[in-house]
């Protein structure tokens, strides 16, 4: 049982409760204080250490239907990934001190979770849990899986910047690509992106025609891209793509912003030059997820892979950081750590 001195009567959980047509911000969400939840038949209590805010929650907080997974509920702790400690195992047959992950955790402080929906997490495989929180599986899927990143590649990174992009870049970068460029919207994260990051050359959305731009950067054309955005990235890097070039679709980011993620494709251009195009969504490819944490354990431990991540504290700020987050105000992952 857990120790009544560490576990309170009461919690505070972030309530979706009202659907914004446009971006979420403070004003859609309340702190509500509740009961700690106990925990049922094959659940286990857990109190969160960490949590991460993803740009796909927009979309679900919005209510967005044409996705996998269904939209947030109204009136309803707001679901999402996180890491915490196991405080009362129960009959779950996990135990108490476990560090474990879970989708289903959301935003608040405890939660009562079925063994099944909870991964406990080695102490080993990463030099540190938050670390499991991050999206580099989803950068590894398009760089190695879906784009086939080889050596002497020049590679195209859509929001470079973001958890996806901060880690694309490097990983690209260790495979051998010669050359590998990112989009991003400021100066300063520009800057990260090439002092950091391994960036070599950076495309600044409003400071004139991605297209251009890239065709700049990247004077002999682009063998892949890996694309988190869409829209007019998107066609502008299929304008400078090399005969067979990899393109590999990760996000449509553009769509969660609120402008359009549809981009201009010519057939013709494919056929001709041979391109791929490959969406890749990780919920179909979860095999790649234990093979992205060696890589990342390891690399992590040897300096090659930098985790960029902006923490803020408090379960309160849970809707700010998704507001800075879909604004474009912070490099790499998003975390709330309690």
């Amino acid at each position: 049982m857990p120790d009544s001195l560490t576990v309170p009567p009461t919690h505070r959980e972030v309530h979706l409760v009202v659907r914004p047509t446009g971006l979420p911000s403070g004003e859609h969400f309340a702190v509500v204080e509740a009961p700690v939840p106990v925990p049922g038949p094959g659940q286990a209590l857990v109190r969160t250490s960490v949590l991460a805010v993803l740009t796909i929650m927009s979309d679900l907080i919005r209510g967005r239907g044409e996705l996998p997974v269904p939209p947030f509920a109204l009136d309803a702790c707001v679901p999402g990934p996180s890491i915490g400690e196991v405080v009362d195992a129960g009959d779950s047959g996990l135990r108490a001190g476990d560090i474990v992950s879970s989708q289903a955790g959301g935003w608040r402080e405890y939660a009562a979770l079925n063994a099944s929906a909870v991964q406990r997490l080695d102490p080993d495989a990463l030099p540190y849990p938050a670390a499991h929180l991050s999206q580099g599986a989803a950068a590894y899927l398009g760089v190695v899986r879906a784009g086939e990143v080889r050596r002497g590649d020049t590679v195209f990174v859509t929001s470079a910047a973001g958890g996806v992009g901060s880690l694309a870049g490097q990983l690209a970068k260790l495979r051998g690509a010669t050359r590998v460029i990112g989009s991003t919207s400021s100066p300063r994260k520009a800057d990260i992106l090439t002092r950091e990051l391994g960036y070599d050359a950076v495309v600044l959305r409003g400071a004139g025609p991605i297209e251009e731009q890239l065709r700049h950067a990247a004077p002999e054309g682009l063998d892949v891209v890996v694309d988190n955005v869409g829209g007019g990235q998107l066609t502008a890097a299929l304008a400078v793509a090399r005969r067979g070039a990899r393109v590999a679709l990760i996000g449509a980011l553009a769509g969660q912003l609120g402008a359009s993620a549809i981009a201009e494709i010519d057939p013709h251009a494919l056929i001709a030059g041979g391109i791929t195009l490959r969406g890749a969504a990780l919920h179909d490819h979860l095999d790649v997820i234990p093979e992205w944490i060696d890589v990342f354990g390891r690399e992590l431990r040897n300096g090659t892979l930098t985790f960029p991540r902006t923490v803020l504290s408090g379960i309160d700020q849970a809707p700010r950081a998704l507001r800075e987050l879909l604004v474009g105000r912070h490099v790499g992952a998003v975390h709330v750590e309690l």
